[in-house]
């Protein structure tokens, strides 16, 4: 089995380091899965396929910070979105800090960043796309109506 996932977004490769999933890249990832790789793989095409809502996986959330901020965007269920200055709110930080934090996730749509908008607009997204992939993800997650 390839590392690999044909998403309706492009392709889509995990990384681990043995216990843990530390990354989701943009693109093919080439290799033989390992069973933790095989397992997000697994989730990913259920996710697509809308048999799963939310991810089992065991992640790499970070430390400080941008662990606080990660759990807070995994609790963002399937379809609804949060904005900076609400997860800044809860986490007891700057909404630019949230936003940062936000960007610098390495587990796009496990961890669900693309459902963190700005306080007038999307915010960023730093999948290839950009923006348009964040508004394409919401929409396919059932989240379109709450974009505007």
């Amino acid at each position: 089995m390839s590392a690999t996932f044909a998403s309706p977004f492009g392709p889509l490769s995990l990384r681990d380091d043995g216990a843990r999933l530390t990354a989701l890249v943009w693109g093919e990832g080439g290799a033989e899965a390992t069973p933790l790789q095989a397992e997000g793989l697994r989730q990913l095409a259920a996710f697509f396929e809308r048999r799963l809502t939310r991810f089992d996986l065991p992640l790499d959330w970070g430390t400080g910070l941008h662990e606080k901020v990660r759990r807070a965007m995994a609790a963002i269920p399937l379809g609804e979105t949060r904005r900076y200055g609400e997860i800044a709110a809860d986490v007891g930080a700057p909404a630019q800090a949230v936003g940062q934090a936000c960007g610098a996730n390495p587990l796009p749509i496990l961890i669900p960043c693309h459902r963190v908008l700005g306080a007038k607009g999307l915010g960023g997204f730093s999948a290839p796309g950009g923006v348009e992939t964040k508004v394409a993800l919401l929409r396919f997650e059932g989240a379109a109506g709450l974009l505007i």
